[in-house]
């Protein structure tokens, strides 16, 4: 992947974690993003992370040892159960992830730190206290990138795919007059969590994997997107193009409406006019 200039705004010493994460949204670092060897990770679990990360932010993020406490009724959405998110909470621990490091260097390192589960009387589970993993706190404290995402957004989401699309593009549409990103197939397919050996003719990954991310990021979020082919080598798809624009002002009024009739009971209305309707 060719590199990729880095937005003014988000070029200051410790940027990530000095940003203003506002309500209702996730600050994510960018070396967060485009990560490889999370293919097992489940949507459930991409979004909890999420919620995880948003929950924790802030300027002691990347302080070791640091706890941080969660109800599980705000990560079980509309659910009644907590077996999703106790499966989510053991398969992030578990997942040991390739991150980018800014100097160009690989880490592999694990997704969640060690958690407790607090109930308050017999019965359900109520309270999460959880460390982020102490080799992931450099990352934290060296971003200097991030995606700012969107909670409402991201429970619209019915494929890992299509949230991990939303992301990749998130991190970059605050870019100047940069509106694509070249990819090498293998390289999207690891960003997107498409699992080894799965969707491996190019007809079937564009077909189960590629097109849905497209249709749903277009579907959901303030931009649109497409995914092009843009070489070949003899019968073989080796690099894509990806590339973004923002929606008008008119068309996300639309998609809002659309979206709030789906999941009236995640809309806070006050975010409209607030946050997605402001003209970039």
């Amino acid at each position: 992947m060719s590199d990729e200039p880095r937005p003014k705004s988000h070029d200051s010493p410790g940027a990530t974690l000095k940003a203003f994460q506002r309500r209702g949204e996730v600050i994510k670092p960018a070396e967060l993003i485009e990560v490889r060897g999370g293919e097992k990770i489940t949507l459930a679990a991409r979004r909890i992370y999420n919620q995880l990360l948003s929950n924790a932010f802030g300027p002691e993020m990347a302080a070791e040892g640091q706890e941080y406490r969660i109800p599980f009724a705000e990560l079980r959405g509309n659910h009644t159960s907590n077996d999703r998110v106790t499966e989510a909470i053991l398969s992030l621990m578990q997942t040991v992830v390739r991150v980018r490091m800014s100097d160009g260097s690989t880490r592999n390192v694990h997704l969640l730190g060690p958690t407790d589960v607090e109930k308050f009387g017999p019965g359900i589970a109520t309270m999460l206290t959880y460390e982020l993993h102490p080799k992931l706190l450099p990352i934290l404290r060296d971003s200097q990138i991030f995606a700012r995402l969107e909670m409402q957004i991201l429970h619209g989401f019915g494929t890992k795919y299509g949230m991990a699309l939303y992301e990749m593009i998130a991190k970059r549409i605050s870019l100047k007059h940069v509106f694509y990103n070249d990819f090498e197939t293998e390289e999207l397919r690891d960003y997107l969590g498409v699992p080894d050996g799965k969707l491996g003719p190019f007809a079937a990954l564009r077909r189960k994997a590629i097109e849905p991310a497209v249709a749903e990021v277009n579907a959901l979020a303030p931009f649109s997107c497409s995914v092009v082919v843009i070489e070949n080598k003899g019968r073989k798809v080796t690099k894509l193009r990806l590339n973004w624009w923002m929606k008008t002002v008119e068309e996300r009024k639309a998609q809002w409406q659309a979206q709030q009739e789906k999941q009236r009971d995640l809309f806070d209305p006050g975010l409209a006019e607030l946050d997605l309707f402001e003209s970039s």
